[in-house]
């Protein structure tokens, strides 16, 4: 089996780009994920977070959108306070807000004392605010190659938000080596990311 590959996931049939390969393959990335005893998983994020911190110092002072973790995604919470506590002039984390399931994500700024309701989903977004747009997108990932693209969990959410955002945020994928693969056979709708991150460093695209 090459390196990278998923057990039982052969890249014959990630070839195929079938819905039921696509499915099956993130069914197995979350559950490789999800094995994750606690104590590793924080210490992969806190290794995350100090990649972050050291490898983007110019987002404290940006605009920065993150996800909230769910499923034992990389918490980038530390490293959001300490760019929000460096108070650099300019610096904003944003979380994503999902308007309809056919829809773009919205954009709304976040910090500790945020009013927060359980979207759809059950993931905490903030209450109320004004849109905004990111200058960099911190987003995590089930799935990823070399090329620079991602599974997720299937909804399209991003794949339909990054096209419209102008101008187009920095995109940072974060996530654990677990989730490295040889090739995600990316189709027509899928967007690249502009760089990776992981517990084992920060990775430009091979395209």
């Amino acid at each position: 089996m090459a390196a990278g590959m998923m057990p039982g996931i052969t890249a014959e049939s990630l070839a195929s780009s079938s819905f039921a390969g696509r499915r099956a393959l993130r069914r197995a990335l979350l559950e490789r994920r999800l094995a994750l005893p606690n104590d590793e998983w924080e210490r992969l994020s806190a290794i995350v977070c100090t990649r972050l911190r050291d490898g983007f110092r110019r987002f404290s002072g940006m605009s920065v959108a993150f996800c909230w973790p769910v499923n034992k995604e990389p918490d980038l919470r530390p490293v959001i306070a300490q760019w929000a506590s460096e108070q650099h002039p300019g610096f904003t984390a944003l979380l994503p807000v999902v308007i309809d399931e056919s829809s773009a994500l919205r954009f709304r700024a976040w910090s500790p004392a945020t009013p927060m309701r359980a979207d759809r989903h059950g993931i905490p977004t903030p209450a109320s605010g004004d849109f905004l747009v990111p200058q960099a997108l911190l987003l995590p990932v089930n799935g990823f190659d070399a090329a620079g693209y991602r599974i997720g969990y299937g909804g399209g959410y991003f794949d339909r938000t990054l096209p419209g955002l102008a101008p187009r945020p920095l995109v940072v994928g974060v996530g654990f080596e677990v989730a490295r693969l040889d090739s995600i056979r990316p189709e027509a709708h899928d967007q690249p990311l502009d760089v990776m991150v992981t517990e084992a460093g920060i990775f430009r695209p091979s395209r």
